[in-house]
């Protein structure tokens, strides 16, 4: 059932993603006018207006407000931590098996923030979790690309545990759970990019473990700069980031690996 669940959120995503069902209906309505259906013109309408709307409006940023806000890092840090637990989603893979040296893509907070915490918590450990989440796997694991990364900054290995099989949010908490089995009392920070603290923060409490959130890599502000200052790629992608956080929420829910709907501080 996890094999089928994985298989079919990557096969379905594909061709649902916002930006790809605007341009398949866009087509398809040429198509249908072309062959003198003229109610096609209302599909070429459907797909034009998602993309003029992504354009004239910070879509990208009203969908991830909430999902950024609904989690902060505690107002007074604590003071110990006994570790740290960073999800995948920050490096690549590819490119890092193709030229040889650690790649890191937008959401790369993920791997620089947990390099200061430890300075400042050295008793704390550093957990990183993310196997290989693609369809067609490569020669290296998201784990492989953390310990290259964190190796070359300089952080002992004696403090690094690493897990290399998760491949998404729910077996990142329940593949870590069991490796490095928290004791009562413990306090485990964790990281992820900010719009993506609610989900999983949800899986973790439905895995038994009570972390802290410490987000990063926030996407989003409360000015225009901060609305319109981006180009047209970066707010189809980022709306559809934002997207897939809600409909993981709602699929992570039905699936019983959380809660709540929304999961709350």
């Amino acid at each position: 059932m996890t094999d089928l669940a994985f298989v079919l959120s990557k096969l379905l995503w594909l061709p649902l993603r916002p930006g790809t069902a605007a341009l398949i209906a866009g087509c398809l309505g040429l198509a249908l006018v072309w062959r003198g259906r003229r109610w096609g013109r209302w599909l070429i309408l459907l797909g034009l207006g998602f993309y003029v709307a992504v354009l004239a409006l910070p879509l990208h940023q009203w969908v991830q407000i909430p999902l950024e806000e609904r989690f902060s890092r505690p107002a007074t840090a604590p003071a110990r931590v006994d570790g740290i637990v960073v999800l995948g989603g920050a490096v690549d893979q590819r490119l890092t098996a193709a030229r040889g040296i650690p790649a890191l893509n937008g959401a790369a907070e993920r791997m620089t923030e947990p390099v200061a915490l430890m300075r400042r918590y050295p008793e704390a450990r550093l957990v990183f979790t993310g196997g290989e989440a693609a369809l067609v796997q490569g020669s290296l694991t998201e784990a492989d690309v953390a310990r290259q990364l964190w190796a070359g900054m300089g952080v002992p290995a004696s403090r690094m545990v690493f897990e290399n099989a998760a491949r998404n949010t729910h077996e990142n908490a329940v593949l870590t759970h069991a490796l490095v089995q928290p004791k009562p009392g413990e306090t485990w920070l964790l990281i992820t990019s900010a719009s993506h603290m609610p989900r999983a923060m949800g899986v973790f409490r439905q895995a038994g473990w009570n972390v802290v959130p410490w987000p990063v890599n926030y996407r989003t502000g409360h000015n225009l700069a901060a609305w319109y200052d981006a180009s047209f790629p970066e707010r189809l992608r980022e709306f559809e980031w934002g997207l897939r956080e809600w409909i993981g929420l709602a699929a992570y829910r039905l699936m019983g690996r959380t809660d709540a709907l929304f999961p709350a501080p």
